[in-house]
């Protein structure tokens, strides 16, 4: 009597995985903050505010790119729209910080001060749940969470795909940044929000808050990161692979691929607004500019120039991006859009995997060479 043994479910990490892991929590949540926060600005070890303040935004920026791997290099769904949920979810964090204000704005009012300059008497009703740090927390998953739930749900119904897809998702993007540059929306116009003063009512540019901004960045990239290997290593991760790379013959199998690209797509358009609600109060400003179609499609780029379809990746990208572009346009700023453009040519042309597989190949290599010697 033959038994069928079925394959067994491979564990989140390895033993080495899990030990990177965890040296990666303690350098972000414990190093850094001791090394800011404890460490004099004069010592060799001190890191800088402007250190912690960039790593905490590229991490914010690592959150997206992750998003866009499950639903592009997982799914095979190119989406140059996720600037726009990243966007909305900082918007309702500034909402919260806006209202935080209170009455030590420029005019003295319960009311943000753009509405006073505008001659606005009341809040306009998208605002009335504002001041409550709950509700913002619901907002910032509500909203690009039903956003995307009804794009999806028309987009993939209709079966629109490939390049068509990603031109409606830019398309949107740019018809909301446009919607979010007039007054009369309530959103602060092409000025957007800034000038915050707390959260939770406590100070928000104290030293103190600045890193448990960075830590709990930290801890949701590290968290995201963890959710979406779990996610990718069931059988629903299984199913969104096959609909990458045959969705007609999933098709065919019996499963309907609606649910689950729907579901992968409002799943990484929040990962997106949880990004943008950790990226408002540490940048200290939101405004339309975030939704121009040109941050999507650094997410894009960030994605590709680390590895899509590598979870790990997409960080990796994110980080040398963006820490390229820190110091380019610091050193040369007019030269850095070609620069970008470049480098996504060259990783199309020549690393197709991005820099985690030039890795993992040169690895491999290394391997086999020291086992035929």
């Amino acid at each position: 009597m033959t038994t069928l043994t079925l394959p067994q479910k491979p564990a989140l990490l390895s033993p080495t995985g899990w030990a990177v892991f965890i040296a990666l929590f303690m350098v972000l949540g414990v190093l850094m903050p001791v090394l800011n926060l404890y460490v004099p600005a004069g010592h060799a070890l001190h890191v800088s505010d402007f250190a912690v303040s960039l790593v905490g935004k590229i991490m914010c920026y690592a959150i997206c790119a992750l998003a866009m791997d499950l639903i592009w290099g997982y799914t095979g769904i190119l989406s140059l729209g996720h600037g726009l949920f990243f966007a909305l979810g900082g918007y309702a964090m500034g909402m919260y910080l806006m209202r935080q204000i209170g009455l030590d704005g420029n005019y003295k009012s319960e009311l943000p001060d753009f509405m006073v300059f505008l001659n606005w008497k009341s809040l306009p009703w998208h605002w009335y749940f504002s001041d409550s740090f709950v509700a913002t927390l619901v907002f910032i998953v509500l909203a690009p969470g039903l956003l995307a739930a009804v794009f999806g749900y028309f987009a993939f119904r209709s079966r629109i795909k490939g390049v068509y897809f990603s031109i409606i998702t830019q398309a949107m993007t740019f018809a909301f940044m446009l919607l979010f540059f007039r007054n009369e929306t309530g959103f602060g116009g092409n000025n957007g929000f800034t000038d915050f003063k707390r959260i939770l009512g406590m100070a928000i540019a104290t030293p103190s808050m600045r890193m448990v901004l960075f830590v709990l960045t930290a801890t949701t990239l590290l968290g995201f990161y963890l959710f979406a290997r779990w996610l990718i290593q069931s059988k629903y991760g299984r199913v969104l692979q096959a609909i990458r790379d045959a969705e007609s013959r999933v098709m065919f199998c019996g499963y309907s691929p609606l649910p689950y690209k729907l579901s992968i797509w409002v799943i990484s358009a929040v990962m997106c607004g949880v990004a943008g609600a950790l990226y408002v109060p540490q940048v200290g400003i939101i405004n339309p500019s975030e939704m121009s179609p040109a941050n999507s499609i650094e997410i894009a780029v960030w994605a590709a120039v680390g590895g899509r379809g590598s979870l790990l990746g997409p960080i990796v990208g994110a980080f040398m991006v963006n820490g390229a572009k820190s110091w380019l346009t610091m050193v040369a700023p007019e030269f850095w859009l070609y620069v970008l453009g470049a480098l996504f040519i060259a990783v199309t042309l020549f690393m197709p995997q991005g820099v985690v597989g030039l890795w993992n190949k040169a690895r491999l290599a290394l391997q086999s060479k020291g086992a035929s010697s």
